[in-house]
């Protein structure tokens, strides 16, 4: 065998017994990743618009059974003359049952943040099909937006 077909059978033989080893994956008792183009620091968060409804919306359920049971069929929204705001919502049963829920209010400032003003929890009885107008106000004047929150009755 001459010298040649001697170092590529050498070069077969340690790339088969030490294989390519993928980028992050532990090299002795150390563990290492790369990210392409990035090397530790900080990172962007993963998806900041998922879960992000109560952000956007007026009204929100807040698990599948309500979402199904209940609707708001309207909103009306007002000033008051000391600048605090007033949200008036028609909420519906869209079953043929009678149910009960809960619901709150969250005020928010121009930019969409929670003013920390928010209502407390209250129980809201809908009969078959029926609607109620739930009517909230806010505590001060920074209120300029709203998020409408109904839940199952605990």
């Amino acid at each position: 065998m001459n010298t040649r077909n001697a170092f590529a059978l050498l070069v077969l033989a340690s790339s088969l017994t030490f294989g390519c080893r993928p980028v992050g994956e532990s090299i002795g008792s150390t563990t290492r990743t790369v990210v392409t183009g990035h090397e530790g620091g900080a990172y962007a968060p993963k998806n900041t618009t998922k879960f992000a409804l109560e952000n956007e919306a007026k009204f929100v359920t807040l698990d599948y059974r309500v979402q199904r049971s209940v609707t708001c069929s309207g909103l009306q929204e007002r000033a008051l003359e000391d600048g605090r705001l007033e949200v008036a919502a028609n909420v519906r049963n869209r079953l043929e049952r009678r149910i009960q829920v809960q619901i709150q209010c969250v005020f928010k400032d121009a930019q969409g943040f929670g003013t920390g003003d928010e209502t407390p929890w209250q129980d809201l009885i809908l009969t078959e099909t029926g609607q109620e107008t739930v009517r909230f106000q806010s505590f001060n004047d920074k209120a300029k937006g709203y998020t409408i929150r109904v839940r199952e009755a605990r």
